[in-house]
């Protein structure tokens, strides 16, 4: 395993990170009905990642129902004895529970919400606490100013943030910087060879101000796997299988042009659609480490070839091309006169 920075911070995370989504089986009630592991089986996968070398797990309250990610990692905890080994990375602001106050960014919902997860993933601390979105309704000030005294009381180690938009991720901060408030240091964003728009005004941010990047869905949904084919359906059971509607979504001449140059490197390399896929995030300016699910042990296993995997200048020029996309105005224009923007 190989380890960098978590942005700014000093703490130093596993290149992969163990997305904990699909975590617990989910009722009909949950998105992730369907589509989660049981706790016997994501307790392996952890157990897995952790004995190759992956220190870095990341989940939200809001995963399955009730906590359910959260709890499973918890028990886990418990069960193996292993939280100081972890750099545990949760998430906050949509819907949990009944109320006026059941979503949002607010102080009341914070203070709220870091209990709650405390008490479900059986922790005294969180590392990585981050807004799962930006609230509009509440403002940015009163966001940090909670989060930084959680830090200040020990309950939160580093704060992040994800699905921002780059106007207010700015705004952010700048307000931590002259309120004299704790920071964000990371942001997580849907990031892939098939999803490439934070490249616009996310990561010349990133880049400007050292936060470091946590792309989540690297394989658009496991469209990057290179499993489907042109007019095949999904095979029964597979993730987008369950959700048609995103298969037709990827069904865009671009991207399979993506996936055929995907497996032409995969090829080459000797190695899998998948491991190219997030070799290709990994070489990326501003990737600290990059969220990946694993529904069982052998997708772990097949993910965690991409750590090893070194994608020459050639190969990464082929996936560029391939994955190329219109930046639109003024990105082109400012593009056609100053190239290496």
């Amino acid at each position: 395993m190989k380890y960098r920075n978590l942005g700014s911070a000093g703490v130093k995370v596993s290149t992969l990170c163990l997305g904990a989504m699909t975590f617990g089986e989910a009722d009909e009630t949950s998105f992730m009905h369907k589509v989660g592991s049981d706790e016997a089986t994501a307790h392996a996968v952890l157990d897995r990642a952790l004995e190759k070398g992956i220190n870095f797990v990341d989940t939200a309250d809001v995963y399955g129902q009730d906590g359910l990610s959260e709890r499973v990692v918890g028990n886990w905890f418990e069960r193996r004895k292993t939280r100081d080994q972890i750099v545990l990375a949760t998430k906050f602001r949509f819907t949990m529970g009944s109320g006026p106050n059941r979503s949002g960014a607010s102080r009341y919902r914070i203070v709220r919400c870091v209990e709650d997860s405390l008490r479900r993933l059986k922790t005294d601390r969180i590392d990585l606490f981050q807004i799962h979105m930006q609230d509009i309704t509440v403002g940015e000030d009163e966001t940090l100013r909670a989060l930084d005294d959680l830090v200040r009381a020990g309950k939160v180690v580093y704060i992040g943030c994800s699905n921002y938009a780059a106007y207010r991720l700015m705004s952010s901060i700048w307000t931590a910087r002259t309120g004299h408030l704790t920071p964000f240091v990371t942001l997580q964003a849907q990031y892939s060879l098939v999803s490439r728009d934070i490249e616009r005004e996310h990561v010349p941010l990133c880049r400007e101000t050292g936060l470091g990047i946590l792309p989540w869905s690297p394989l658009a949904g496991g469209f990057l796997t290179g499993k489907f084919e042109r007019g095949v359906a999904p095979a029964p059971g597979s993730r987008l299988a369950e959700r048609a509607d995103r298969l037709k979504r990827y069904d865009t001449p671009r991207n399979w042009a993506i996936i055929d140059a995907v497996r032409s490197v995969a090829a080459e390399a000797n190695a899998t659609p998948s491991a190219v896929s997030l070799a290709w995030l990994l070489s990326r300016p501003q990737v600290s480490s990059v969220i990946f699910g694993a529904r069982t042990v052998a997708q772990l296993d097949d993910n965690l070839a991409a750590v090893d995997l070194e994608l020459s200048p050639r190969q990464l020029e082929s996936l560029d091309k391939a994955s190329a996309f219109e930046l639109g105005y003024p990105y082109d224009f400012i593009r056609g006169i100053q190239p290496s923007w």
